[in-house]
């Protein structure tokens, strides 16, 4: 028995020296942006207000100004207003500049703009989804999050008592390692559970092969975009607009609301689907994750898919990332996310800090024996 204890410490603490700093990271600029981004869009009202917008400014000049400047082969989102007084966001995609564009929905005047790292919050929220390293960055969250589910569990095989209730007091007047000692033993029970949904949920909105994972667990096949059939030689139809591919695509979702317009580039958007995105009535995520998809040469629809009709690992994400960011819970999930990744953050560090201390104790000791 006790050499299967000395296993799991050893397995415990090597997990958390190898991996914890992403997860003291992790937990940090978590709290911090729950907090950080309703104060951003207060401090700057001229980046995501702007007049109530009827009717909207078309779409499509915005488009062709926006290729112009940034060439044919730039990638575009539109982010539509979701409540009366936002602004439109249009994201960039280039060599030459990543960002997002803000500009008046009503005129399609720019308001100001944004490079993808610019600013305290777009730094701190590249940090924290990506640690500055875009596709290799969430695949290490994602290894970090499995990394901790396995923390988690040695520390709870550890914890756990032989007879139950077991001791969960917490002692703080002996000295200050003891003291952190309960409070990381106990802290890392009680709220394990809480911090694993938190890092599991950022992890697999971060990597999308954890949902062919769940995909291949739960039997199912992924619901894929659809392929535009060949048209008809005699056929060369004139590509209808943007605005007019929106105005389809919200006939087709009536009781859906538009959140996003992805364009391609331009030399590549008429090979592939155009998929305009919505919040269909009763989904959970803020943005949805519903789709129609458009032929854009015809503005044929080729497919609506609403969120629940979805292969399990794509509508996961519906309710994965309302979640992760407590705007599932409204604002009381908000602040417990927020303590959350605190907490996260100081079973880290008091961790770490622990392990160095017993080190220094054993070093001392060897010293004084030899």
């Amino acid at each position: 028995m006790t050499s299967l204890r000395s296993l799991w410490l050893r397995l415990h603490r090597w997990f958390a020296l190898s991996l914890g700093w992403i997860l003291i990271l992790a937990g940090l600029t978590g709290a911090v942006l729950i907090a950080a981004q309703p104060l951003d869009r207060l401090a700057h009202p001229q980046l995501f207000k702007a007049p109530a917008a009827t009717p909207a400014a078309a779409l499509a000049p915005i488009l062709e100004q926006a290729r112009q400047e940034f060439g044919d082969k730039a990638t575009f989102r539109f982010k539509l207003p979701q409540e009366a007084g936002d602004s439109l966001w249009l994201r960039v995609q280039s060599h030459s500049w990543r960002g997002t564009v803000y500009l008046n929905p009503a005129s399609g005047l720019e308001q100001g703009r944004r490079g993808e790292t610019e600013g305290f919050v777009n730094f701190l929220f590249k940090l924290h989804s990506t640690l500055l390293l875009d596709a290799n960055g969430k695949a290490i969250l994602a290894w970090t999050a499995l990394a901790y589910v396995l923390l988690l569990l040695t520390g709870v095989i550890l914890w756990w008592p032989k007879r139950w209730p077991g001791n969960w007091h917490i002692e703080l007047n002996k000295n200050l390692i003891r003291a952190l000692f309960d409070l990381h033993r106990i802290g890392g029970v009680v709220m394990g559970l809480l911090i694993a949904v938190l890092v599991v949920t950022g992890a697999y909105m971060a990597w999308r092969p954890l949902g062919n994972v769940l995909n291949a667990l739960s039997g199912s096949t992924p619901v894929k975009a659809p392929k535009l059939p060949p048209l008809s030689v005699d056929t060369s139809p004139a590509a209808p607009s943007l605005d007019a591919l929106l105005a389809g695509a919200r006939a087709a979702m009536p009781d859906g609301q538009a959140s996003f317009v992805q364009i391609a580039a331009k030399n590549a958007e008429a090979k592939q689907a155009m998929r305009i995105r919505f919040r269909a009535l009763g989904e959970p995520h803020p943005n949805g994750v519903s789709s129609v998809w458009l032929d854009p040469r015809t503005g044929a629809v080729l497919a609506v898919q609403r969120w629940y009709e979805l292969d399990p690992g794509a509508a996961a994400v519906a309710i994965a990332y309302p979640l992760h960011t407590g705007e599932l819970g409204g604002v009381l999930l908000e602040i417990i996310n927020g303590l959350t990744g605190m907490v996260l953050a100081g079973l880290g560090l008091s961790g770490v800090w622990l392990w160095w201390q017993r080190r220094k104790a054993r070093k001392l000791a060897k010293s004084r024996m030899s």
